[in-house]
């Protein structure tokens, strides 16, 4: 059993997910079809939005609010309560299609739809309840959910990149700022700039998810009036009704006060974190492109994948740029909520409703992709070593010219003198590289000069990579022992899954 949705897992994988575009049928492919569903999203979040989930939660719900009203006194049968319970996933779509068109309003579509499966209950279903007991609950639910499972992806990227960063926690490479070449870190440390920022958006996901509270049974604007008239004035009786279907729900507190539907603000929190983790991945995989490019790192590449129609040798980034496409998109979903938050008048307004059914729905597809995505290029990634030496020889000459300086002033020499030649051999040796083609001879130059002499037998040491990274490989331990390890406690029991992606 499903316990956040309370469907059947043989139920869930009837419905569950997308069929794959490689697999569709004629149906399919003469109508528009989302391809954040049909071609990218996983089967699990598919199932999180869609109508057979939707519409079992709204049963629920009914169900929910009948059993707690009939255990506060009001005349509901335990036969009524059987039918509905044993109608809970007995939808008929098609007339409820139909009865939606005939009414012009979804839920009421449903509630008949559902009283015709199950008779006895219809003079209770819905009793004191406005559209937003089973919209609003229903899309709380769908949001709690949807973080379940986002948070344990999200989880195992980063471990995934702890991983990677201890194993290279000590390569140097070639720091860039401005992407110019700066000073040396390690391969580790940069991968740790990677982490901290997926930590920090762990933890707003799971500060997300534990903020959200249950609309629960507030009536037609909040102010639970049919409910007090049910109960004849009993505000205990109501505020009980309220915590028990709420616990029913698997939320541990309602909002206290709500309009007609809970705050729309809840949905600008919920999708400034999913907006912030797409920051995040685009950063990200953005790195691994341009470190691609470079040829120091790549993203996995399978036996008879394809990188160019038109040049066979080429590897594409094609994953990393897919996150970064995709990360774009989840970007911007943000300016809907906050665009429907401000807009929203008094108790509420339904310029809410169409809005809301896309990029609640979207941003969750979309951030379940880019992170299983990003999972897979985790899992992958390769590293050449020798490319990134050859690079770090290639600039190193310059980034050494302090430490020879010191070195000859420690062997007795003039510090001015030494900056003077170190000065001159530096832009010898950039002609070479800059106008020539060539690789940067100057250490060969410093060894042929006599003045340096008193210095030649430390020039190996002093052009040694693993000197010009200071604490790098320390903070990658330090980091991972105490911010990154302690955040996968929660998610042990799930770290075991890989992903293989489609397409």
């Amino acid at each position: 059993m499903d316990a956040s949705s309370g469907l059947s897992g043989e139920s869930a994988a009837r419905v569950a997910g997308s069929v794959s575009p490689l697999a569709q049928g004629p149906e399919e492919v003469l109508r528009y079809r989302s391809p954040l569903v049909s071609r990218y999203a996983s089967r699990e979040m598919a199932f999180n939005f869609s109508d057979s989930k939707k519409f079992q939660t709204w049963r629920r719900l009914w169900l929910y609010l009948a059993q707690a009203q009939r255990s506060l006194g009001l005349p509901i049968s335990e036969e009524q309560i059987q039918d509905m319970e044993a109608n809970l996933e007995n939808i008929d779509f098609r007339m409820a299609a139909e009865e939606e068109k005939r009414l012009r309003h979804d839920v009421m579509a449903h509630v008949h739809t559902f009283a015709h499966c199950c008779p006895r209950a219809a003079p209770i279903i819905h009793l004191g309840a406005t559209s937003c007991y089973v919209g609003d609950n229903t899309d709380l639910i769908v949001l709690r959910d949807g973080f379940d499972l986002l948070l344990p992806k999200l989880a195992r990227v980063i471990s995934r990149l702890a991983d990677f960063a201890e194993k290279y926690a000590d390569l140097p490479t070639l720091g860039f700022t401005h992407y110019q070449p700066a000073q040396l870190t390690t391969v580790g440390k940069r991968a740790c700039l990677w982490l901290q920022d997926l930590c920090m958006d762990l933890r707003n996901l799971e500060r997300a998810r534990n903020d959200l509270r249950f609309r629960g049974v507030k009536g037609t604007t909040g102010t639970q009036a049919s409910f007090l008239q049910l109960f004849d004035g009993d505000h205990d009786k109501v505020e009980e009704l309220d915590r028990l279907v709420t616990n029913m729900a698997g939320f541990k507190r309602a909002y206290i006060v709500t309009g007609q539907t809970y705050s729309r603000k809840v949905d600008v929190e919920v999708l400034s974190v999913l907006a912030s983790l797409g920051a995040t991945v685009h950063k990200i995989c953005t790195d691994i492109r341009l470190l691609a490019n470079l040829k120091e790192l790549e993203e996995p590449f399978e036996k008879e994948q394809i990188g160019s129609s038109a040049m066979p040798y080429k590897r594409n980034p094609m994953r990393s740029e897919r996150c970064c496409s995709l990360a774009r998109h989840l970007m911007t979903l943000i300016m809907n909520p906050l665009q429907t938050a401000s807009v929203q008048w008094f108790e509420r307004t339904l310029d809410d409703s169409a809005n809301r059914r896309v990029c609640l729905a979207e941003a969750f597809l979309t951030a379940d992709i880019v992170l299983s995505t990003l999972q897979n290029v985790s899992e992958g990634l390769v590293v050449y070593p020798k490319v990134i030496e050859r690079r770090i020889r290639q600039e190193l000459p310059f980034m050494a010219t302090e430490n020879v300086i010191m070195a000859m002033v420690k062997s007795g020499g003039n510090r001015q003198d030494c900056h003077e030649r170190i000065r001159v051999l530096s832009q010898q040796a950039a002609a070479v590289v800059k106008q020539e083609g060539g690789d940067n001879d100057l250490i060969s130059r410093i060894r042929s000069d006599p003045y340096f002499a008193p210095i030649h037998g430390q020039l190996e040491q002093l052009m040694d990579p693993k000197s010009f990274v200071g604490r790098a490989p320390q903070q990658v331990v330090k980091f991972l022992k105490e911010e990154a390890i302690p955040l996968l406690t929660p998610y042990q029991n799930k770290m075991d899954v890989k992903i293989e992606l489609d397409l």
